[in-house]
């Protein structure tokens, strides 16, 4: 009984690359531009060659997880996948208090907003509007990590957080080797960074990150019983929006959102 228990215990088990590359490519199909791409778009996306691709579409499609559009060269996400999702349940006040308040507030906003809480010197976007906001230029940004020193989202929690917690992340981004380390550790930028955004009141990034060098974007920390949780931003093209525009009109509304957010996510009720 003994040996069977340990031979249990120690075993391991490989991954299923079938399963890996299906999920690769679902994953793929919901990042496209409405949600519909044909298998060469998908097999670049995915890094899969296009004849894995193919075959893990035709055994995606018959258990109802996609669908052939009518052109018969493009697949699209069928209804099965939202059945799955049904199966989540969670008392997170990210979906019980914010995702709710983000979508009811995008009528006013227009501009696609993520909210995020700090992991490991990042900010993972924990929901977001883009997929509904009719002026984003992304379909799905769940899930990704954002650089905290060039962000918005990241300079507006690390400018509310506290020193433990500040100086827990820094700590993290100066062990980097890349521009990002380089930038914590020089503590002149880092003062700067923070003294400008309690002075304004808010974040702002305005194209400092390299990857939407385009975008600018502005931001308030989540604070849930006098502590910063997250934070909630607003997306924007530099060239379409005036900073006159989105100091006037756009911080007081992304003000308003992150206030209620804050509110919700202090009281007990919602668990």
């Amino acid at each position: 009984m003994s040996s069977t228990k340990s031979l249990t215990n120690s075993q391991t088990y490989r991954e299923v690359r079938g399963l890996t590359r299906g999920i690769a490519v679902l994953r793929a199909l919901n990042a496209m531009p409405g949600g519909i791409a044909g298998v060469a778009e998908l097999a670049r996306a995915s890094g899969l060659h296009r004849t894995t691709v193919k075959r893990l579409l035709e055994t995606l499609k018959t258990e109802g997880l996609v669908l052939q559009k009518d052109d018969g060269a493009s697949y699209a996400l069928g209804f099965e996948v939202r059945r799955l999702s049904e199966g989540y349940v969670s008392a997170d006040w990210i979906d019980q208090i914010a995702s709710p308040a983000m979508h009811k507030h995008l009528r006013s906003l227009s501009w696609p907003s993520d909210l995020a809480t700090p992991d490991s010197g990042f900010m993972i976007v924990r929901e977001s509007t883009h997929r509904a906001s009719l002026l984003s230029q992304h379909r799905a940004t769940i899930g990704l990590q954002i650089p905290m020193l060039v962000s918005s989202l990241g300079r507006a929690w690390l400018a509310a957080c506290t020193l433990d917690e500040r100086e827990a992340a820094l700590a993290l981004l100066r062990e980097r080797t890349d521009t990002i380390g380089e930038l914590a550790r020089d503590n002149a930028y880092v003062k700067r960074i923070l003294r400008e955004t309690r002075k304004r009141g808010y974040s702002v990034n305005r194209g400092e990150w390299l990857s939407e060098a385009s975008v600018t974007a502005i931001g308030f920390p989540i604070i849930a019983n006098r502590q910063a949780i997250g934070a909630i931003n607003l997306v924007l093209q530099r060239s379409t929006v005036t900073d006159r525009e989105i100091a006037v009109r756009y911080v007081p509304l992304l003000r308003s959102l992150a206030e209620e957010i804050s509110r919700g996510a202090s009281t007990p009720s919602w668990r």
